[in-house]
């Protein structure tokens, strides 16, 4: 077997979470995933599906009515898109693992900013990429671009920046200025830019609550800038976070990945789509051919109904889920040993725990003794060493307080190092 392969790191939240999946007394903050089961008409439409014979292959690159459908949305959201730039995937791993596939040769270099979903910088890796990164930096719980690191770590020997914002799992969230001077140095180096937006519509620029908003501790100063910009849109319609197909043309070295998990509450479809050139969609299609032919048509169909009926699922998603962090956040930022900030994007609290320097140790401890299950931030970067991220995308809230209590209960107890 190649090293490249033998050589991957493998995943440390499945490693926490296969330490209590077989525990019942265990509250599962691990994964990023909301526990609500997806709407009623999505599933109805792939039955449906099933239900006429739908069970043979489709083209390559999905079904021409979600295609277009996709295209529609994107327009709403961003700068018009046809529907020949978009390929629909089995899912959004699969979207970005075709990308790299598209873009990248041994030997090339890939920057990537961290920390970061793992599958982001593992990707490049397997294909015998050079993988060079680039930390955001926290201040008082939160974190921050360095922009000119980045820029000067971007040369004409760079083949590929990836970069994930709204990021998982900082929240960090990138301004459309800091898009335009990326993409403007790409374009003088010939980088191409791989765009993971999967989390763009869970966006929240303004750290506040309709209760009266979430606050730093009494005991910290507030940032001294803010956590976003507006929610906005280049056409004036739906709300996201800032986007690169919002400043980029249709034939920049851009491409644009996409997931139904998140914001269409559809993780186990296994469903996705990437934007990209005109001229890479032919080749792109090969490439689906070689990997998984296509994805099946009747998780399609279930994604078209989620498409063509987004504003009946994502703006409530959006909601609950700001609520959500509006919850989780303060009653974090009371406790004395915990470092956090509200995020502007995503669905988790990065935060870091004062005493608990490992955090693959700590996050099996918290399983063992605790009952609460959380996301190590060593999987993440090195420089995340210290933290835990916390996925707060559930349905009932009463969860997050009382997970909020066992941590306490946990650092008061015998649990404290």
């Amino acid at each position: 077997m190649r090293p490249a392969i033998l050589n991957l790191e493998a995943s440390k939240i499945r490693e926490v979470a296969n330490a209590g999946l077989d525990r019942s007394d265990v509250l599962p903050f691990w994964f990023g995933e909301s526990d609500e089961v997806t709407p009623d008409f999505v599933r109805e439409a792939a039955i449906d599906s099933l239900r006429a014979g739908e069970t043979f292959y489709a083209h390559n690159l999905g079904l021409p009515e979600l295609r277009q459908a996709l295209a529609d949305y994107t327009s709403r959201l961003h700068r018009p898109v046809d529907a020949g730039r978009i390929a629909v995937t089995s899912g959004g791993v699969n979207a970005l693992m075709l990308a790299v596939q598209a873009l990248v040769e041994a030997g090339d270099e890939v920057v990537v900013v961290t920390p970061v979903w793992p599958n982001l910088t593992a990707q490049p890796q397997i294909m015998g990429a050079r993988v060079r990164t680039v930390s955001l930096k926290p201040v008082q719980g939160a974190w921050a671009l360095d922009l000119a690191a980045l820029l000067a770590t971007i040369t004409p020997a760079t083949r590929l920046l990836v970069v994930n914002a709204p990021n998982n799992p900082t929240g960090w969230t990138l301004s459309a200025d800091e898009q335009r001077a990326l993409l403007a140095h790409c374009r003088r180096t010939g980088t191409w830019i791989l765009a993971d937006e999967v989390y763009e519509r869970l966006y929240f620029p303004q750290a506040h609550s309709a209760s009266g908003g979430i606050r730093p501790a009494p005991d910290r100063p507030k940032p001294d800038a803010p956590l976003g910009g507006e929610a906005h849109s280049a056409s004036g319609g739906i709300a996201s976070a800032p986007s690169f197909l919002d400043v980029a043309e249709p034939d920049d070295r851009l491409v644009v990945a996409h997931s139904f998990s998140k914001s269409f509450l559809m993780t186990g479809w296994r469903l996705g789509w990437l934007v990209m050139p005109p001229a890479m969609v032919d080749a792109m299609g090969k490439l689906i051919e070689f990997n998984t032919s296509c994805a099946s048509v009747f998780t399609q169909r279930g994604a078209l109904a989620a498409v063509r009926r987004t504003d009946e699922i994502t703006p409530r998603v959006v909601a609950h889920l700001r609520t959500c962090r509006d919850t989780l956040v303060p009653l974090l930022q009371a406790l004395p040993e915990v470092d956090v900030a509200p995020a502007p994007g995503g669905m988790y609290a990065f935060f870091r725990l004062a005493g608990h320097s490992d955090s693959l140790a700590t996050a099996k401890r918290l399983v063992a003794e605790a009952g609460l299950g959380l996301a190590p931030g060593s999987a993440f970067a090195p420089e995340a060493e210290g933290w835990l991220r916390w996925c707060f995308a559930s349905q009932d809230l009463a969860r997050l307080g009382q997970g909020v209590q066992r941590l306490e209960g946990w650092l008061a107890g015998p649990g404290r190092l």
